[in-house]
């Protein structure tokens, strides 16, 4: 095996929550490039379906199924169809995410339900496809964070602007959350060999206000938001060989956001 070898993903069983949303579209098509065998999974079945037939019909391979991160019968039965098909699983990237509260004034069952879904959600996933990778001895678990669980908000960045003044907490807290879990599984399932690593995307353009979007990119060291493309590699190389004495360790991918 070659240096460059330990990157890839080839005939690794990969499941993705989330496939065809902001993160999740590029995601797919990037770790279907890299070889993977991947599962792509979400409450949204129809665009999931879309998705994975584009990445077919380029001679990749990708299967959607249907599931409800914070239902925890939902996450068994999609533990279970994955190992009935393939037959393991070498991979798990917990992205999905809900944006159920709108204002940091909405009701709190806004606040529990994005709780249990942000939360809880992936703490279940994570039990549930950490128990199935502990007994195979290898396996590679990376949480999709956030930099905003990292840092304060910037409400500046708002101010003047047509946008939302003051973004809802709950997604800096449950993203903050993403940075214990793994740390404790990492610790948990190391003994294993099974790793467990965060990381944490700077905020992707996706027309957003014209000031919003100057203000956020002068934040940055180089000087724009991410696109699609940019999360791809590091969570390529997380789930590969290439990273495999590396676990409980969070990844900013900010533009330098976080460390400026």
């Amino acid at each position: 095996m070659t240096s460059l070898d330990r990157f890839t993903l080839k005939n690794k069983v990969i499941l993705l929550t989330g496939g065809a949303g902001l993160y999740g579209r590029g995601l797919t098509r990037d770790l279907a490039e890299a070889g993977a065998r991947l599962v792509i999974a979400a409450r949204s079945l129809d665009k999931l379906k879309a998705v994975a037939e584009e990445e077919n019909a380029r001679g990749l391979d990708v299967t959607a199924e249907p599931f409800d991160q914070g239902d925890e019968s939902s996450v068994l039965s999609l533990r279970d169809r994955v190992l009935e098909k393939f037959g393991r699983i070498d991979g798990l990237v917990n992205n999905s995410v809900a944006r159920p509260m709108k204002s940091p004034e909405a009701p709190v069952t806004d606040w529990e339900e994005s709780m249990r879904i942000n939360n809880t959600g992936p703490f279940l996933m994570t039990r549930a496809f950490g128990e199935v990778m502990a007994k195979q001895k290898a396996g590679s678990i990376v949480n999709i964070g956030s930099m905003q669980g990292m840092v304060g908000p910037s409400f500046e960045l708002y101010k003047g602007t047509d946008m939302l003044q003051h973004p809802p907490p709950d997604y800096f807290i449950h993203k903050a959350a993403m940075l214990g879990l793994t740390r404790w599984y990492a610790a948990y399932l190391g003994p294993n060999n099974v790793r467990v690593n965060c990381l944490s995307p700077g905020g992707f353009y996706n027309n957003h206000n014209p000031v919003f979007h100057e203000r956020y990119c002068e934040r940055t060291f180089l000087g724009r938001m991410a696109d699609p493309t940019d999360l791809g590699g590091a969570v390529i190389f997380l789930l590969s060989d290439a990273s495999k004495y590396i676990t409980g360790t969070n990844l900013p991918v900010d533009g330098g956001y976080s460390a400026k």
